[in-house]
């Protein structure tokens, strides 16, 4: 059943959490601001080829009058570089989770949702009021600014928007990213369903190739 599966997952997770002692290949995704990611970018790049860039996205959500703009990267490579970008992100207030083999050696079928916070939420609870088994095995938040603005298409004068943007970025938008498990194959378009009518960007694993 899929409840042992998560169990050995997350045993198997904390055994092998000092990854730093560990030379191997993972994934990671990194969410946050635009300046956070584009440091993690840059340690990317200079880090003469150990980890790579698997791609990068801009988000812009609109919602009424206003924006969320965040950004998230995904990297594949050395682990101790990867974790040492762990560090980095949480210190800075992104959202951080990595991904070895194990996860998919064992054949579970993973996806990662990105999105606000309290999306992320409501789209887990259809999927579980949809009776979908699945699990959540990693789960992220940001602490540091997200970036909300008002839409362009709002007629305002440039003073007044600027005059505003403040107090609409006091109220603090939170970012999540979690790792999830799906039991059926049959579910896994039902889950991606859910999750993209509700904006929130999926990846799904099995789509991920990567040369070693």
């Amino acid at each position: 059943m899929i409840e042992d599966n998560i169990r050995i997952l997350r045993q198997a997770a904390r055994i092998t959490s000092d990854e730093d002692k560990i030379d191997d290949n993972i994934w990671c995704i990194v969410a946050g601001n635009v300046g956070l990611i584009d440091d993690i970018a840059y340690k990317a790049i200079a880090s003469k080829n150990s980890v790579k860039i698997l791609f990068r996205e801009h988000v812009v959500l609109k919602e009424g009058k206003l924006s969320k703009k965040f950004d998230f990267i995904m990297l594949y490579g050395n682990s101790r570089k990867i974790e040492e970008f762990g560090r980095v992100s949480i210190s800075k207030g992104g959202a951080f989770i990595k991904v070895s083999h194990f996860y998919l050696n064992e054949g579970s079928k993973l996806m990662a949702f990105v999105a606000p916070d309290d999306t992320i939420r409501d789209s887990v609870s259809v999927i579980e009021k949809s009776r979908i088994p699945f699990a959540i095995l990693q789960e992220s938040q940001t602490t540091g600014f997200i970036d909300v603005d008002i839409n362009d298409d709002v007629k305002l004068p440039g003073f007044i928007k600027s005059a505003l943007k403040p107090f609409y970025n006091a109220n603090e938008v939170v970012l999540s990213t979690i790792l999830i498990s799906v039991e059926n194959d049959e579910d896994v378009e039902k889950v991606q369903s859910i999750a993209t009518s509700n904006k929130i960007f999926v990846i799904d694993f099995k789509d991920i190739i990567t040369e070693d």
